[in-house]
């Protein structure tokens, strides 16, 4: 596993412990399986960036914080030049960059997004909230609740995330999306 994940997974123990809970107690709080939850504690496996939200939801606290360890310090405007975002470690073939980590209180998680083409079909995924995609270049499919939805150039999308869900590349390119998890 990544350098990335296994001190998210650090962070995550160690604010479940100066919390005082125990790993059964917080993956009940969470709605996971206590099994799920410690793979993730463990820095084993990938986090999902869903997870790693829900975490930081429940503790009050920025994502940004659990992502690179420390606190988001802008609260009038955060710029983020192209390719500078924040690289959020996740399991092939999704490349994720955070684009609102230095600003403060924020009330969406953006992230630039880029969903390599794969023959092994994705896993579906959860997590409470909702969330907005924009294709920016390419096609992409999106499962949700079973239904397949094809999303070209241009096109947007906005969905409930408690919803299984999942994205996959069409026709062997690369999709960038622009994608805003609430």
């Amino acid at each position: 596993m990544s350098d990335q994940s296994q001190q998210i997974a650090l962070r995550i123990k160690d604010l479940r412990e100066i919390s005082g809970l125990s790993a059964a107690s917080l993956a009940k709080k969470l709605n996971i399986p206590l099994p799920e939850y410690q793979s993730y504690e463990s820095g084993t496996v990938d986090i999902p960036a869903g997870f790693i939200l829900n975490v930081a939801h429940y503790f009050k606290m920025d994502m940004t914080t659990l992502l690179t360890g420390q606190n988001p310090h802008l609260h009038v405007y955060s710029l983020v030049r192209k390719g500078k975002g924040v690289p959020v470690e996740r399991k092939k073939p999704y490349i994720y960059q955070s684009l609102g980590y230095h600003f403060q209180k924020k009330k969406v998680e953006p992230f630039w997004v880029c969903v390599e083409p794969s023959s092994v079909e994705p896993e579906m995924n959860s997590h409470p909230g909702q969330e907005f995609h924009f294709i920016l270049e390419g096609q992409l499919q999106v499962t949700i609740d079973g239904h397949d939805l094809v999303l070209n150039e241009g096109d947007s999308l906005i969905f409930d995330s408690s919803y299984q869900h999942s994205l996959k590349a069409l026709d062997g390119r690369p999709v960038k999306l622009l994608v805003m998890v609430v």
